[in-house]
């Protein structure tokens, strides 16, 4: 698809829908569900902004690999989504757990179940200042018993879209 005829829900896609960030190779990636992102043009290219809690497994596979797709999926995924969202690769098979297939491509890796994906290379990671947060969303995303970091903002430029 070419990127310039993609056509989404801006408002709803990542919030209401939810996706799945995958960072890494065949051989080694982990996925999660994020909420929070949106997409646009930065540097003259068209972009995904993500954001990545610190303390998630995914945000060291995102530090070590260039390779980063974010998929989305129809409705009846969205309890698989939430296993993703709610276990840790550190300990959980979240694929098999979730009952989605890994796709592996050329830069990344996708589920044959995504409806679309976003394949991307990472261009900057940078942790989020706490103190340049409004101090409102302070206290509603940082102010939990021992939440200590920001989210890690990540630009990834979007260089091919898949659909199913």
């Amino acid at each position: 698809m070419n990127i310039q005829d993609f056509q989404t829900h801006p408002f709803t896609k990542y919030d209401k829908d939810w996706a799945l960030l995958t960072a890494g190779t065949k051989d080694d990636f982990n996925s999660m569900t994020i909420s929070w992102g949106g997409m646009g043009t930065i540097w003259n290219k068209p972009v995904a902004f993500l954001f990545v809690k610190p303390v998630r497994y995914t945000c060291e596979f995102v530090a070590r690999h260039d390779e980063i797709t974010v998929s989305f999926y129809d409705e009846k995924y969205k309890k698989a989504l939430g296993v993703f969202g709610s276990k840790s690769g550190r300990d959980t098979d979240k694929p098999k757990a979730a009952g989605l297939t890994p796709k592996p491509l050329a830069n990344g890796v996708t589920y044959e179940e995504a409806k679309e994906t976003l394949i991307c290379r990472k261009l900057y990671v940078q942790q989020m200042d706490k103190a340049a947060i409004p101090e409102a969303c302070q206290k509603s995303f940082y102010s939990m018993q021992g939440e200590t970091q920001s989210h890690c903002f990540v630009i990834a430029e979007v260089l091919e879209i898949q659909e199913s």
